[in-house]
């Protein structure tokens, strides 16, 4: 793992646990009560800028009700199911913005990697700019749960409003190449056309789902695959 990579990946790491962690109202006090971390390592490792021992991310795994090996997993680019159960009420709404400031210590590895990308004709663009979209949408997913539990935070709409900007970017670059994935190309047609995810599967008569599964580079059918072709066509990508 590449240093850029692996600070990519330990922001990405601490953002989603700060969210997951607000999500269920744990204080960076209680925590320590616990005796799981201190409040400067958690800070710390929130920001990206520390890694936890093993031991200790087995426990904060714990607090927050994720299966061992989460936060390796995220840090590797993986995934964790997130929960939106739990409204974030009263004060843990107020360290809102120091979510915010979490994903955007994240949002800047992203940034990073992206201005290091190489030319859209470069063979390496494909295989590096697929790596960024993908911790833009993991990044995304996180940062609109917190948006839907945090009341309108203005610092995390704010922080939700940059990533997708980044993320329509760098999906019309790669749509623009030849090398460009069946998702990348539906995601920019449809966006070009002003069509929503739902708008998209109606006029293809098939499920929003099928549509997010494409944009995120998921396997389809090969009807569902076709479908997305002739609705690309239509649209005149």
């Amino acid at each position: 793992m590449s240093d850029d990579a692996g600070a990519l990946g330990m922001s990405r790491a601490g953002a989603a646990f700060a969210a997951r962690r607000r999500e269920l109202g744990l204080s960076q006090r209680k925590l320590a009560s616990m005796k799981v971390i201190t409040p400067p390592a958690l800070i710390a490792f929130e920001k990206g800028r520390t890694w936890p021992r093993e031991r200790t991310r087995a426990m904060l795994e714990e607090a927050v009700q994720w299966p061992a090996g989460s936060l390796a997993r995220l840090r590797a680019g993986g995934s964790v199911s997130f929960s939106a159960s739990t409204d974030v009420r009263g004060p843990a709404a107020e360290q809102m913005p120091a979510f915010a400031g979490a994903v955007n210590v994240a949002m800047s590895a992203v940034t990073s990697a992206i201005e290091a990308l190489p030319a859209e004709d470069d063979p390496r663009f494909t295989a590096r700019s697929r790596s960024v979209l993908a911790d833009l949408r993991q990044l995304e997913s996180i940062t609109a749960q917190a948006v839907r539990s945090s009341q309108g935070s203005a610092a995390v709409i704010k922080t939700l409003a940059l990533i997708r900007t980044r993320y329509d970017a760098l999906m019309t670059r790669a749509a623009a190449t030849a090398d460009a994935t069946l998702g990348q190309r539906l995601y920019t047609a449809r966006r070009e056309a002003s069509l929503s995810v739902a708008e998209a599967a109606a006029a293809m008569q098939t499920a929003p789902e099928v549509v997010a599964a494409a944009e995120s580079e998921k396997p389809v059918s090969a009807d569902d695959h076709q479908r997305i072709e002739a609705l690309i066509a239509a649209l005149g990508g």
